[in-house]
């Protein structure tokens, strides 16, 4: 049957409407794949290149920027310098012999850092960077990045590393960085640090000792991260995202470096320690150890000779003395014990005792340093004149749980919390004590050797400043060694009153005044001759030997006849100026013989310098030492202009 006209019609319109919809859709299609394949071929060409040639994106850390040290005046203590380094990638360097070999043949590499880098790779993610050799010059940089191509694997970049412009002057304060090690990690200090920096980025600095170590986190930062897209030979292309870290705190230090730089250089030749506290608001303005050491030759790894020399020398330049070493501290205890009777008020001021020469406790016989005695003495007197046998029948009416209250109220016997490494606690010791440590009673003979320092009693030259601070102020004088961290004033350390009587305090400050400035005094000849700034202060001498009957008999030999190692320690302490004290000094030279001879001029020019923030003038000292004083201070400064150069050098 043949369709109407008009339904051909309509069907025909039907069809071509159909045709046209199909064929726009075609038409778009085939637009949008040209688009697609045009953007692809021409404006994505480079990228899609790039992928054919197997690149590929790894994500590395960035390593924050380690906060910066200064001292009170700003003067920076501890910065950043750029290293130039070269490092090796293990997966993208194929056989990693034969790069290494092209590599030393092309630069000078030691082979000893050769095997380390390979030790390095074998502990580490085939993608992290391991360093080869650090501090390259320029000159090998560029040989490197002209030869990449056949060097796969290995990349040529720019770090920071640390520096100390200060250089041996603050070694045992500052401290100084090393590579992380798998005993830092598994015992020491990061074993609970679960920061990736320390596990993922080979040789990671982080601090050793002193202030680097004890306020790592503060210092560290945090890492950033980033996405670069390297080639199949290893080569960084091109950086495809950055997050950046956030730069560790800066720390300001109480410690005037003027101030140390003029300690170090005053106790050159000795093995002892000086500590400076500012009475203000106990801020440690000095804190010196000798000898001392270079902690720059620590970051950049240290030869075995150096470390053979500092390992190996007797006076111990490793040992930060002022706070890690515990010394008897002979007569500058003898305050300690004159306090603890004068405020349980079992003597007078006024009231004698007399020295023959010795007295006998339980069949011993203990001898006063004075051979034929000081006669009748009181207070005053056995302080000025260093009397033992005074303090040995104090010490015995007082008793010693009330001696080592004493102690403890005045800063001994106790750990001061101090950014520095292997603090020691030091020993007040008691009948308590020695019950748990040594498991024996407590006897009288113990508190007589006690009462002058001698015995079971240790100190640190800190805690002796932080004595001296205490009895010069009446207050719980803390020290403080950090000011700041990023600006922000750190909590000062003034204290509030100790309780003690005023009466008291002033009666033994009187007698230390003597000591310094009555002829007859222990340190008279280290005296202070200007009045204004005039000290009071104690002298100390702490046998680290026993002394026989039979030695006695045939006269005591002499501190210069002995070995090094077998003579007395000298001690000293000292506040100035006396009627207005600013600052506390101690002194501690080790096996120095006496402290009026060894430690008291030490000492005196320390307080001098200090007070007149510089080189005092020659009529603050007593005449007859003035030429000997001005050949010292000529000394010192031709050393002080040499560091600077040294300092200037390095910055």
């Amino acid at each position: 049957m043949k369709r109407p006209q008009k339904d051909i019609a309509r069907s025909s319109r039907v069809v071509t409407r159909r045709g046209l919809v199909l064929g726009g859709v075609q038409l778009g299609l085939m637009g949008v794949l040209g688009w697609r394949m045009q953007s692809m071929q021409v404006d994505q060409a480079d990228q899609f290149r790039l992928l054919a040639e197997e690149n590929r994106v790894n994500l590395r850390l960035i390593p924050p920027e380690r906060g910066l040290v200064f001292d009170r005046n700003g003067v920076k203590l501890a910065i950043n310098e750029q290293n130039y380094r070269i490092v090796i990638i293990r997966e993208d360097a194929g056989d990693v012999d034969d790069v290494l070999a092209r590599l030393a043949r092309l630069i000078p590499i030691d082979p000893e850092a050769i095997e380390n880098a390979k030790e390095e790779m074998a502990r580490r993610s085939p993608f992290a960077p391991v360093p080869i050799i650090e501090r390259v010059p320029w000159e090998d940089i560029a040989r490197v990045n002209v030869n990449t191509p056949a060097l796969p694997g290995i990349v040529a970049e720019v770090g920071l590393s640390r520096l100390y412009p200060r250089g041996a002057d603050m070694a045992h304060v500052v401290g100084y960085v090393g590579p992380v090690s798998d005993y830092d990690m598994s015992r020491g200090y990061l074993a609970e640090d679960d920061d990736p920096l320390l596990r993922e980025i080979p040789r990671f600095q982080v601090g050793k000792t002193g202030v680097e170590a004890r306020m790592e986190h503060t210092l560290r930062g945090s890492a950033g991260t980033m996405r670069i897209e390297v080639n199949a030979a290893g080569r960084v292309m091109r950086e495809l995202s950055r997050i950046d870290g956030t730069a560790g705190q800066d720390v300001q230090l109480t410690i005037d470096s003027g101030l140390q730089a003029y300690v170090q250089a005053r106790l050159e030749g000795e093995s002892a320690s000086a500590v400076v506290i500012d009475l203000e608001d106990g801020d440690v303005a000095a804190i010196a150890s000798a000898p001392t050491f270079d902690p720059n030759l620590f970051v950049r790894g240290i030869s075995v000779a150096d470390w053979t020399g500092l390992n190996e020398n007797k006076y111990r330049p490793l040992a930060s003395k002022t706070v890690q070493d515990a010394y008897p501290p002979g007569s500058t205890f003898k305050m300690v014990t004159a306090l603890a009777a004068l405020e349980a008020g079992v003597i007078d001021t006024e009231e004698t005792v007399y020295c023959p020469g010795f007295v006998e406790v339980a069949d011993v016989r203990f001898h006063c340093w004075r051979r034929g005695g000081h006669g009748n003495i009181n207070l005053h007197e056995s302080l000025k004149q260093s009397c033992d046998v005074y303090y040995y029948d104090v010490g015995q009416r007082v008793g010693i749980d009330k001696i080592a209250e004493m102690a403890r109220k005045l800063g001994l016997g106790e750990r001061h919390d101090l950014p520095l490494s292997a603090i020691s606690e030091g020993i007040a010791p008691d009948k308590a004590w020695k019950r748990s440590t040594r498991g024996e009673d407590w006897r009288i003979g113990d508190t007589v050797n006690a009462s002058i320092g001698q015995g079971y009693v240790l100190a640190s030259p800190l805690q002796l400043a932080v004595m001296t601070a205490r009895i010069a102020t009446g207050r719980k004088i803390a020290p403080r060694l950090v000011r700041s961290i990023d600006g922000v004033p750190q909590d000062s350390g003034a204290g509030e009153s100790l309780g003690l009587n005023e009466n008291n305090l002033r009666r033994i400050r009187e007698s230390m005044f003597a000591v310094s400035n009555h002829n007859r005094g222990t340190a008279y000849r280290t005296r202070i001759q200007e009045e204004t700034m005039r000290m009071a202060s104690k002298t100390g001498t702490s046998q680290v030997r026993r002394i026989t009957a039979e030695e006695r008999a045939r006269g005591i030999t002499s501190n210069d006849d002995l070995p090094w190692d077998r003579r007395d320690h000298a001690l000293f302490v000292c506040f100035a100026p006396h009627d207005n004290p600013r600052y506390a000094v101690s002194v501690v030279v080790e096996h120095g013989g006496g402290g009026s001879t060894a430690a008291a001029p030490i000492a005196r020019d320390i307080m001098l310098q200090a007070l007149y923030g510089g080189t005092p003038p020659l009529e603050a000292y007593p005449s007859n030492v003035r030429s000997s004083i001005r050949e010292q201070q000529d000394r010192i400064e031709q050393q002080a202009a040499e560091r600077a150069n040294e300092t200037s050098d390095r910055a």
